[in-house]
């Protein structure tokens, strides 16, 4: 059975879309209110808040309130984790091809080895 990892799972999810990256960027800069962090989207407040609400439940970061602004800022713990997994398992696919590298190599050199059959050995045979 395979384990299943959610926090994982949020993070990658939280990971696959491009604003939320560009807003995790912006974070690593520092703290940022909400009004901040929307000002380079051609987007609304509220599609900005939704993209906050997907980081902030995978952990990516948290949300304080300031009086009547909304400052975030940046939880790098998740990112570590999954560079532990994408680390395990680059380190795993690269042994698999190097085998498979080393595998196809082989098989190139058996199949341009002389077989020890030449012509003329064939045409005796067939006298």
């Amino acid at each position: 059975m395979v384990k299943h990892n959610i926090a994982l799972d949020l993070t990658f999810a939280a990971l696959s879309d491009p604003t939320r990256r560009a807003i995790l960027s912006r974070l690593a800069k520092g703290d940022a209110s909400v009004g901040k962090l929307a000002e380079p989207f051609d987007m609304s407040l509220p599609a900005i808040s939704k993209h906050l609400r997907v980081l902030e439940r995978a952990g990516l970061l948290v949300q304080n309130r300031e009086g009547r602004v909304r400052r975030c800022r940046l939880r790098p713990a998740p990112l570590g984790a999954a560079a532990t997994w994408i680390e395990r398992n680059q380190k795993y696919w690269t042994r698999q091809l190097d085998a498979l590298a080393a595998y196809l190599e082989s098989e190139e050199v058996e199949s341009n080895a002389p077989t020890g059959h030449s012509k003329s050995k064939k045409k005796e045979k067939l006298s």
